[in-house]
C-alpha cells in the first residue's frame, strides 16, 4: 500500500465521524472520535474540531460563565487564569487575571502554560486562531438556552474527567427547572413582564435570549418577545404594552421605581417593580436556575415562595 493510500485512509477515518456529528441535530457539542484512552476529539460550539490530550490540569477560562461551570464541577484548583470580570465564586477573584474575554492578554495566557483554554461565544476568532497557532488547546462554548447549558456542562465534565459531578449538577438543575415549569406550564393567567437592562436609552431582552426563556418558564409573557436579542426599545412601546411586572438590572432599579415615565404602568401603580443579582439571569452558568426561581417568585408570588438562601 503506497503512502497516498495510507494518507487517504487516515484522513477519511478523521472526517467520517465529523460528518456524522454535523448531521446530528439537537446537540451543541459532541465527542466524535477517540484515538486512545488519553485523547478525545470534539466539535466545539463554534464548529471547530478540538483534540483534548489527556485530562486538563491547567485551565484558563475566558468567560465568567465558564469559570462558574468549572468551579461548580470542583475544578477550582485547576483554574490558573480568568478574565477581569470573573467574580464568582469569590475564590475566582484570587486567580491570575488575563484581561477581558474579548481582549485577553495572549502573552499572559501562554505564560500560564494551560493545557486547556475555555472560551465563550464573543471571543474574536482571530484571538482564538492566535492561541491555537501558539500551540494552545482551545475549546469554545456558545450556550443558547437552558437545554444547551445543561449539555455544555456535561461536555465540560467529559473533557475534564468530572462526568459524575457534571451529571449530578445537571440533574439538580433539571429538577429545579421542572419544579417551576410543572406549576406554570398550564397557567391561563400569564402576566405581562418587561425586563429592563438599562434605562438611558431603554434596553431590553427579546426572543432568543435567556431572559426571555426564564420569563416564559416562570409563567409570564415578555412584552418585548417580538424583538430579537438584546435591543433598544422605546418608552412609547413599553407604555403601550402596559407591563404588569417590571424586572430591572440593579443599576437602573432606583430609576424604574421613581420614573415618572413609567408611572402610568400597571407595574408601577401596583408596586411590582423588582430587581435581583444580575448575574443570575445574565450570566450563562449554573446559577441561571436560581434566576428562574426568582422570576417565578416575582411573577407568581401566589404560587412560589421566596427562593431559599435569599
Amino acid at each position: 500500500m503506497d503512502w497516498l493510500m495510507i494518507a487517504l485512509i487516515f484522513y477519511a477515518s478523521l472526517l467520517l465521524p465529523l460528518l456524522v456529528v454535523q448531521g446530528t441535530s439537537g446537540l451543541a457539542s459532541h465527542v466524535i472520535a477517540t484515538e486512545s484512552s488519553s485523547a478525545q476529539t470534539f466539535v466545539d460550539d463554534l464548529g471547530r474540531l478540538v483534540i483534548i490530550n489527556g485530562t486538563p490540569q491547567r485551565i484558563v477560562s475566558l468567560a465568567p460563565s465558564n469559570t462558574e461551570i468549572l468551579f461548580a464541577l470542583g475544578l477550582g484548583d485547576k483554574v490558573v487564569g480568568v478574565t477581569d470580570q470573573d467574580d464568582y465564586p469569590p475564590e475566582a477573584l484570587n486567580k491570575t487575571k488575563v484581561g477581558g474575554y474579548v481582549t485577553p492578554d495572549i502573552e499572559k495566557i501562554v505564560a500560564l502554560k494551560p493545557d486547556l483554554v475555555l472560551v465563550a461565544y464573543g471571543t474574536p476568532m482571530d484571538v482564538i486562531d492566535s492561541m491555537v497557532g501558539l500551540g494552545l488547546t482551545v475549546y469554545g462554548i456558545k450556550t443558547t438556552d437552558l437545554d444547551d447549558l445543561l449539555n455544555d456542562i456535561r461536555t465540560v465534565g467529559k473533557i475534564t474527567g468530572t462526568q459524575a459531578k457534571a451529571n449530578a449538577l445537571t440533574s439538580e438543575m433539571e429538577n429545579t427547572i421542572k419544579a417551576v415549569t410543572t406549576k406554570t406550564s398550564g397557567l391561563q393567567q400569564r402576566p405581562r413582564v418587561f425586563y429592563m437592562l438599562w434605562n438611558d436609552p431603554l434596553w431590553t431582552a427579546g426572543s432568543g435570549t435567556f431572559i426571555n426563556e426564564l420569563i416564559e418558564k416562570a409563567g409570564g409573557v415578555n412584552i418585548c418577545q417580538n424583538i430579537t436579542g438584546y435591543a433598544e426599545v422605546s418608552i412609547e412601546d413599553v407604555l403601550a404594552s402596559d407591563p404588569e411586572i417590571i424586572i430591572t438590572s440593579k443599576l437602573c432599579y432606583d430609576w424604574a421605581k421613581n420614573a415618572t415615565e413609567l408611572a402610568s404602568t400597571n407595574a408601577s401603580q401596583t408596586g411590582r417593580i423588582y430587581t435581583l443579582d444580575d448575574d443570575l439571569v445574565q450570566r450563562q452558568g449554573p446559577r441561571l436556575v436560581e434566576g428562574l426561581e426568582w422570576f417565578a417568585y416575582f411573577i407568581h408570588p401566589e404560587i412560589f415562595g421566596k427562593p431559599e438562601g435569599s
